[in-house]
């Protein structure tokens, strides 16, 4: 725990208060708190980029959720094949980021991919690609994204589907409640904890989303698709700042940590509804 814990979350707050470039060790030293000063007030791309990593996680994660809800509703019930659905429906978690990414590369692709036969049947213009036009982006890696991230859902849901007691809806169906107020008033009360657990997870998970996004657009076009650990990767991999960039991801700790809080908090997570 100290050594893979601790001691590297410790590293990046005692960094985040130096100026440390390797490339420039002349300039190394004690900053206080002039990264953090540069990050809010002369930095115009850290105001960009976290308003961009909140805007993908906010519509990735809903996305996600109502999608991996409706496939566990859809796998939990008995029909012909379901053990194959289920398989189906789970496959895309077990690819990593990178191969994902590879995959979407592919379908994206402006001379083989889904823009090519679009373009084929009248819709749309050959050469197009998505990912390099500012307007298409945004949607392309959101459904990239949506393939991996939705079993993600569907399999926690599901499982807490599997708990949920067959006679609350027999009871349910003897005092003639429909299957829209079952879902409501049994199944997705059943499901609170499980939907708090899951998407808190993912929202954090999203927000420091890098292998996708580099993989696919690497930030661009002109930075559209630049989330704030993009931003944290490319000052410290490419400009060698180790120090503003660990002011940085210190502020992105501080931010997921608050909204955590807060989210576990309003939502009574793990506590029981009066």
């Amino acid at each position: 725990m100290l050594g893979f814990i601790a001691y590297p979350v410790i590293s990046v707050f005692y960094y985040s208060l130096r100026h440390y470039n390797p490339t420039k060790p002349w300039r190394d030293g004690f900053a206080g708190f002039d990264n953090f000063v540069t990050a809010f007030t002369e930095d115009p791309q850290f105001w960009q980029t976290l308003g961009f990593s909140l805007q993908w996680v906010a519509v990735e994660v809903v996305l996600q959720l109502l999608l991996g809800l409706g496939l566990a509703l859809i796998v939990n019930q008995t029909f012909i094949g379901r053990a194959m659905a289920r398989a189906l429906v789970f496959s895309p978690w077990a690819v990593s980021g990178v191969l994902t990414s590879t995959i979407w590369l592919l379908i994206f692709n402006s001379q083989t991919g889904i823009t090519r036969y679009l373009a084929d049947m009248g819709i749309g213009t050959y050469g197009t690609s998505w990912l390099s036009d500012t307007s298409t982006v945004f949607p392309a890696v959101v459904v990239a994204e949506l393939w991996r991230g939705v079993p993600f859902f569907a399999i926690l849901i599901l499982a807490d589907l599997q708990s949920v007691s067959k006679d609350l809806y027999e009871a349910a169906e003897v005092d003639g409640a429909s299957r829209f107020r079952q879902f409501f008033h049994i199944t997705l009360p059943h499901l609170k904890d499980a939907i708090i657990l899951s998407t808190l997870l993912r929202a954090v998970w999203e927000f420091n989303n890098v292998d996708l996004l580099y993989t696919l657009t690497g930030g661009g076009p002109a930075g559209e698709t630049t989330t704030l650990p993009l931003r944290i990767a490319s000052i410290a991999v490419d400009s060698h700042d180790f120090g503003y960039a660990s002011a940085l991801t210190s502020i992105a700790f501080v931010i997921l940590l608050f909204c955590s809080m807060v989210y576990l908090r309003l939502s009574k997570f793990g506590g029981q509804d009066k």
